[in-house]
């Protein structure tokens, strides 16, 4: 035992105490820290304020002066804040609540300023439908920015019960596309009022009538009531799928190197003079579940920190950080054990290549088939693939962090077929890499490696 301990620190030393190692665990949060940062100061310096002429050409005269309104200073700012308070409805309820008691002064509204910059200072003329060429040819001077052309019939159809038009609109070369969607949205708004005032109808009281804030879900169980959001039941799957296949991939990775490395520089056959393969394999094995382990707490803990944040903590279940642990240590169990295998078979990293081709495909499966068990976790897809071995950790963490849970019989059903699956891929692993580590020449097949088992 002391020798497994022994490997296993120096697998987990030569891997954790290493500046990459370092780095790739602080890269993902300075990246998110810069982009945070960053972003808005560029999106801020890249808003200019942009000054110029647009030309309307209305034949039915019936939009020109609510968009002459409309892109006037007061009607693009009425519209910003429109939209703000848009975004705000989208974000859950509990971050809705956290912005309501500062509408004037939130994140969201500064950033929101910086991204589209000041509000563009219009020069607007109406034009007869005559002189829409001229206005057009307008665009090729710098002072024009726009020829916003109106359909005749976009207020009124031209026969009874007929199609409504639209309208055209003509851009200088390189406007910035800001101003592009904030001039649609502005003749949107007009046109649709001037129909609602064709018809005598309120356009401000038919917009209230039809809008209907929206609600975060209550889901109701036999455990009670919570809230939910569509974001929510989205992303944690995927959340919890992503510590899994991060800990595994980077400590089952790291382990197939290694092996590698010391094989091919037969450093091996100095260890195997000291410890059994079956000690060096548990030792190997060993310390990169602790480094991979560790990738998993740190990153789990910055997931719960930035669900606590942003008083989201609710929306975490706590029996289900304990869940991932332990389907973390099957799947890590089951799929690094073979990557050691495939290690210790080969000579180079390139011959290892198409014998981990099916460790790969276990991995990016759960990730494909994501938001179809995400949607459907009760579907009879999604129970079978939680029951099947290697994906059964993925799948089943995928199925238990959705809104509709699966019932605690398939949890441990599939925590009991996993261990079993991990105790056989160890056994298989432990036969190969017995074999493998002293096998130098041709790179093995999947027969090759059945034929190892069996000679011992």
């Amino acid at each position: 035992m002391k020798k497994i301990l022994q490997i296993a620190w120096r697998e987990f030393s030569t891997t954790v105490l290493t500046k990459s190692f370092l780095i790739g665990i602080l890269l993902v949060p300075a990246i998110m820290a810069v982009m945070i940062a960053v972003v808005p100061l560029l999106l801020k310096n890249n808003a200019p304020h942009i000054e110029g002429h647009v030309v309307i050409v209305d034949p039915s005269g019936k939009v020109a002066a609510q968009l002459t309104e409309q892109l006037s200073p007061v009607g693009f700012a009425q519209r910003r804040l429109a939209q703000q308070q848009d975004i705000r409805d989208a974000l859950p309820e509990k971050l809705r609540d956290l912005s309501a008691a500062a509408v004037d002064n939130t994140l969201l509204k500064k950033r929101f300023d910086e991204a589209m910059g000041k509000a563009p200072s219009l020069m607007v003329d109406t034009v007869d439908a005559g002189k829409l060429d001229a206005a057009k040819d307008g665009l090729r001077d710098e002072g024009q920015l726009a020829v916003i052309a109106i359909d005749p019939d976009a207020v009124e159809a031209s026969a009874e019960g007929g199609k409504l038009g639209s309208y055209r609109l003509y851009v200088r070369e390189k406007l910035d596309s800001r101003l592009i969607d904030e001039l649609r949205d502005a003749v949107k708004a007009s046109v649709i009022s001037a129909r609602f005032a064709a018809r005598q109808m309120d356009a401000d009281e038919a917009v209230r009538l039809t809008k209907v804030a929206s609600v975060t879900p209550v889901v109701v169980s036999k455990d009670g009531e919570k809230r939910s959001s569509d974001a929510a039941r989205e992303l944690m799957p995927m959340a919890f799928l992503f510590l899994i296949f991060l800990g595994v991939m980077t400590g089952g990775q790291q382990l197939m190197t290694s092996t590698i490395e010391e094989k091919s520089s037969r450093v091996v056959e100095v260890l195997l003079a000291a410890v059994s393969p079956t000690e060096l394999m548990a030792g190997k094995i060993l310390g990169q579940f602790l480094a991979g382990g560790l990738l998993v707490l740190i990153y789990g803990g910055m997931g719960v920190a930035a669900l606590a944040s942003l008083a989201m903590l609710g929306l975490l279940d706590p029996w289900l950080l304990f869940y991932t642990l332990i389907f973390f240590v099957i799947a890590f169990m089951m799929l690094a054990s073979l990557m050691a295998a495939i290690g210790a078979a080969v000579n180079e990293l390139r011959e290892a290549q198409s014998l981990l081709s099916p460790v790969m495909l276990v991995l990016v499966l759960p990730m494909m088939l994501w938001p179809l068990i995400s949607r459907a976790p009760d579907s009879g897809l999604a129970v079978a693939l939680s029951l099947i071995p290697p994906i059964n950790p993925f799948v089943m963490i995928l199925r238990m962090a959705t809104n509709t849970p699966p019932p605690l019989w398939q949890v441990w059903l599939s925590i009991g077929i996993g261990i079993a699956s991990a105790f056989a891929a160890v056994w298989f692993a432990g036969k190969v890499f017995r074999v493998g580590l002293l096998m130098h020449g041709k790179p093995p097949n999947f027969r090759t490696l059945w034929r190892w088992v069996r000679m011992s």
